[in-house]
């Protein structure tokens, strides 16, 4: 194939148009969407957002409540774990027979700590990520509550 067979290469658009373009030909003019227009639009009542926003008492009170709320459920199931694989080698210590015993020929504490464990912790995070939606999701409906 000789390079005057050679089809054109695809050209680039240029974002301002041909300069001597037509109003008839070619596609129509882009329109730039701008976020900030879309977001300009206020979805909380205007008093608990201000509060929030402005950062006054009550908005800090507000969303100190709602860190206090995560952290208790965040102290509360690290405790639930704790109990759950921390407890584990204290049960193994104070009865030895437990230990000793055997599931489809494998050791229970092998069973309990190499296999096991990987579900618990699994559904442990599987709830906190879920009481932690509701968490916000309470805070998100005290926000946007109508002022009274």
């Amino acid at each position: 194939m000789a390079a005057e067979d050679a089809p054109p290469a695809p050209r680039r658009p240029d974002p301002a148009g041909p300069p001597d373009a037509t109003a008839g030909s070619g596609p129509p003019p882009r329109t730039r969407v701008v976020l900030a227009e879309v977001s300009r639009r206020s979805r909380w009542p205007a008093g608990t957002h201000t509060e929030l926003t402005q950062q006054t008492r009550v908005g800090e009170a507000l969303v100190r409540g709602l860190v206090r709320a995560q952290l208790a459920l965040a102290l509360q199931l690290s405790a639930v774990v704790m109990v759950g694989l921390g407890g584990l080698p204290w049960l193994f210590a104070i009865a030895p027979s437990v230990g000793r015993m055997t599931v489809l020929g494998v050791n229970l504490p092998w069973l309990l700590l190499g296999v096991l464990s990987f579900p618990f912790l699994v559904a442990v995070g599987w709830t906190y990520v879920r009481l932690a939606e509701r968490n916000e999701q309470d805070f998100t409906d005290l926000v946007q509550r109508p002022e009274r």
